[in-house]
């Protein structure tokens, strides 16, 4: 990385060598979660709840209210299986559901 007489590395470079070296903790493939969210739990909950990240198949989202977090916790194996089926794969093991503003 960088060149000969410039010792800083581009970011360019840096997004590069990330990519490509998979030193980044999501897979390119879980991104569709994001696209597959409000299918998946209807726009009900999605008003009120969303995935904030994903790694090493634990789920986070972020819930607006304690109702909406006690109801997604009595649906998390049916979201967890409809969201695998859509991927293809095990992408989510488990959900980290958290309390917070969307």
């Amino acid at each position: 990385m960088g060149h000969k007489n410039n010792p800083f590395t581009s970011i360019k470079d840096i997004i590069e060598e990330l990519l490509t070296s998979g030193a980044l903790p999501t897979n390119d493939n879980d991104t569709i979660i994001w696209k597959v969210w409000d299918e998946v739990v209807g726009s009900i909950i999605a008003k009120k709840a969303k995935p904030e990240w994903i790694k090493d198949g634990v789920l986070r989202v972020k819930v607006e209210d304690p109702i909406w977090h006690q109801e997604l916790t009595f649906l998390q194996d049916d979201i967890r299986e409809k969201i695998n089926t859509n991927l293809g794969r095990r992408a989510i093991l488990k959900f980290d559901f958290r309390m917070g503003k969307l």
